[in-house]
């Protein structure tokens, strides 16, 4: 069965202000959606943003991080700012590291790895993007 997104939990992953976003494939490149996305949902959502990269780049005045089981403490959201070929294993390791949700940006598809998120208990937006989404609800 096809993943559908489930407006009540974009809303609240979005209204839980103080949450901890981990950005994989947040790079210094200005060129890059990840960029502009992320700076949206630190600066206007308020939320903390964890950047990880396969350089590990701090961006944004924020520390970066290789993989996700480099981060410390809990993680709230994994934003996957990869491509559909490779977003499976980074589902996998928010799984594995505890996250509570995993959000595959516009064009990210992965339906096998949703489910995967899903029966783990993780909420999971697919296909979407936060700049998009937070005028739906008055963000």
């Amino acid at each position: 069965m096809a993943h559908a997104n489930d407006p009540a939990a974009i809303e609240r992953l979005l209204r839980n202000k103080g949450a901890r976003w981990a950005i994989v494939g947040l790079s210094n490149n200005p060129l890059r959606p990840a960029v502009g996305v992320s700076r949206f949902v630190q600066d206007h959502l308020g939320m903390e943003i964890i950047p990880v990269s396969l350089k590990g780049d701090d961006v944004h005045g924020n520390k970066g991080y290789r993989r996700l089981s480099e981060i410390p403490g809990s993680i709230d959201v994994v934003d996957c700012f990869v491509n559909s070929t490779r977003v499976g294993d980074v589902v996998d390791q928010a799984i594995e590291v505890g996250a509570k949700a995993v959000w595959m940006q516009l064009g990210v598809v992965d339906e096998a790895a949703a489910a995967r998120a899903a029966a783990a208990g993780l909420d999971v937006v697919m296909d979407a993007c936060p700049v998009i989404e937070a005028p739906r609800f008055g963000l």
